[in-house]
């Protein structure tokens, strides 16, 4: 029978071992099935150099197991113990201003040091070894949110390995010269010892070697996962993952480079209250990590019963939110729920972070919140193994928001991640699903293909988006897209580089706006953050500007190309100009709602169909619908209410 997983972090070193058969009896009272420990477990088991004891650990595991609790088993690899930094500090991070970061807090180590390695993997070895085979083992947890802290490293090891990375990609030194374009400021190269990763400096740094370093950077923590990973795959059958960081404020791994390389994926997801819509984050952080699973189901690794601690602001979550947050999810793909954490701390850095168990115990809401999720999760368990149906793409890349958000840009106001989210959030609005995929993605499956702020894009990808169009796609790029290939270097000729001629356009020159300026469209509507002297050269103008400093000149244009049809944004629209911009970009497509509160998801599988309305709003919705839901279990005949805040899940009748 199909389930949805629901598990969590425990952190039994924290606790004593009568805590533990407490804890132990109030997860199966919740009904949790996959419990994830020895996360931060290295000073326990490795008290001192060379002194291991896995005492607790056994015993935490055999009472897990014999209480049908599966183990999500941490190698135990994130943060080392103190001794060993003691011993070896060269093991210590160094920031871009030349400083090391000390130990106290988490992740101090080089992801380049060969002693951190040889000591993290001998740790490896011997947890693989002990546990590898055991009944409860359902996954392995290579260390935690890798590069959350210490992706960038400047030591010296780092610069090595750095200089070895680019020996690698470059082959020779004038090759790489001619890649970074040092013949400017006089920054040419005449041996690969004289390269240093790019610390601090006095002024603007070579944005082509800061985005080779970003690359190294996340090559670099990869090699260390293959490290861990061939370790556990030689003594154990389990599966192995870790667990990425889809969010807005994390965006040093490039996960497309990642993804292959995991059984199964997962993701830590956290509501951050600091953006200005933090729910439509979340479920673009959703989309964008079932993209990275190829469509297939996912595991949502951690997320928040309520607040978390590290905002400048923690809020709490209101009754139902957590089920509402969860359910997105699980909507848009995760066939696995897990908590950060089970018990909460009552000492050290994360104490105010909330768990499944708070502090005031269980006659909590919090607890009557998780009891209720667990029923809703037991309830519309035969949902898990069916898939997102989606007929839109959003093209993602790491690689664009770490080189479109260099040192000197033409607008410091304009961000990658802002226009992304704003695509997805008003394509969300109007209830289309969308697949967040990678420039060199098949397109050839969607109906519409939206390319958000695509600064740097290789000649391949943009070729195959190019060719999407040509065979009858309809596809809509929006401004400073195309403009540098994968060396920075930009694409002579005019804007927007590498999408001219399937756009049928050509700029001029960039015209950005002050942040507080807004300008009018004609047929309606108001721009923001950017202008552009802008041509057509075989393009429809849809709209001009009428105002700010380049008037009557094409906003907005439409050309046809081939058997399909590009659209191209030169400006920023708000919320309700880019959902009534999108109306005309996806063809053949009704939208049934205006929604910034609703969700409305659709999963499939096997003949059978799930829809998924999530109403984070506070007054009701009604959208047509017939089956059963799973959650009320009662039929739904025709119309579907969801009340303010409520959720449903129904089991549409059978298709095809």
């Amino acid at each position: 029978m199909n389930s949805i997983i629901l598990g969590c972090d425990y952190n039994p070193e924290q606790w004593t071992p009568d805590v533990w058969r407490e804890d132990v009896a109030l997860m199966r009272e919740a009904g949790v099935d996959l419990v994830a420990v020895n996360i931060f477990g290295w000073s326990h088991l490795e008290p001192a150099d060379g002194r291991f004891s896995f005492d607790d650990l056994d015993e935490v595991i055999e009472l897990l197991h014999a209480n049908g609790i599966k183990v999500n088993l941490g190698t135990g690899t994130s943060s080392p113990p103190p001794w060993l930094t003691t011993l070896h500090p060269a093991i210590l991070p160094v920031a871009a201003d030349g400083t090391t970061r000390f130990p106290g807090g988490r992740q101090a180590w080089c992801p380049s040091s060969p002693v951190f390695r040889d000591r993290a993997y001998e740790l490896v070895r011997r947890v693989a070894e002990r546990y590898g085979n055991h009944p409860a083992l359902a996954l392995w947890h290579v260390s935690n949110e890798l590069g959350c802290h210490n992706a960038l490293c400047y030591c010296e090891a780092s610069a090595e390995a750095f200089r070895s990375w680019l020996r690698r990609r470059y082959g020779k030194i004038e090759t790489l010269n001619e890649a970074w374009g040092t013949s400017f400021w006089s920054q040419r190269y005449g041996d690969w010892a004289e390269i240093q990763p790019p610390r601090a400096a006095l002024s603007i740094r070579n944005p082509s070697q800061i985005v080779d370093f970003h690359r190294f950077s996340s090559d670099e923590l990869l090699d260390y996962y293959r490290g861990e990973t061939e370790i556990l795959r030689a003594r154990s059958s389990a599966p192995v993952t870790t667990n990425f960081m889809v969010t807005a404020h994390i965006r040093n791994l490039d996960y497309w480079s990642w993804a292959p390389e995991m059984d199964v994926i997962a993701n830590d997801h956290y509501l951050d209250h600091r953006l200005g819509d933090p729910v439509a984050e979340l479920s673009f952080a959703a989309d964008l990590t079932r993209g990275l699973a190829a469509g297939k189901p996912w595991i949502l690794m951690e997320q928040s019963t309520g607040a978390v601690n590290w905002q400048p602001y923690n809020l709490t979550k209101a009754p139902g939110e957590m089920l509402r947050n969860t359910l997105t999810h699980v909507a848009r793909g995760a066939d696995s729920i897990c908590f950060f954490q089970w018990r909460a701390s009552a000492q050290g850095a994360e104490k105010f972070h909330s768990a499944l168990l708070p502090h005031a115990g269980t006659d909590t809401v919090a607890w009557r919140e998780v009891l209720r999720l667990s029923q809703t999760l037991d309830a519309i368990g035969e949902v898990a193994g069916t898939t997102v149906d989606a007929d839109v793409a959003i093209v993602f890349s790491w690689e664009s928001w770490w080189a479109a958000e260099g040192e000197a840009r033409p607008s410091q106001a304009v961000t990658y991640l802002d226009q992304v989210h704003g695509a997805h959030r008003a394509l969300r609005a109007l209830g289309v699903t969308c697949d967040v995929v990678s420039p060199d993605a098949d397109l050839s499956q969607y109906r519409a293909v939206v390319v958000p702020c695509l600064y740097m894009v290789g000649d391949v990808a943009a070729e195959r988006i190019t060719e999407y169009v040509a065979a009858g796609g309809h596809l809509l790029v929006t401004f400073f897209s195309g403009i540098v290939d994968e060396r920075d270097r930009i694409r002579l000729g005019g804007y927007p580089g590498a999408f001219r001629d399937v756009l049928g356009v050509r700029v001029e020159e960039f015209a950005p706006l002050r942040p507080d300026h807004r300008v009018n469209l004609s047929g309606g509507g108001i721009g923001s953050l950017w202008t552009e002297r802008l041509r057509t050269t075989s393009a429809a103008t849809i709209a001009s500007y009428l105002d700010g400093p380049l008037p009557g000149t094409p906003a907005i244009t439409r050309n046809e190309f081939g058997d399909g049809v590009a659209w191209y944004l030169a400006t920023a629209l708000d919320d309700d100009g880019m959902q009534r911009f999108l109306r005309d970009v996806v063809p053949n497509r009704e939208f049934d709602l205006g929604s910034d509160d609703v969700e409305v998801v659709r999963r499939r599988g096997d003949g059978r169909s799930y829809l998924f309305v999530v109403n984070h709003g506070v007054n009701p919705v009604e959208y047509p619908a017939a089956g059963h839901n799973l959650i009320t279990n009662e039929p739904v005949g025709g119309t579907l209410r969801v009340e303010g805040g409520g959720v449903a899940v129904i089991r549409e009748e059978a298709t095809a």
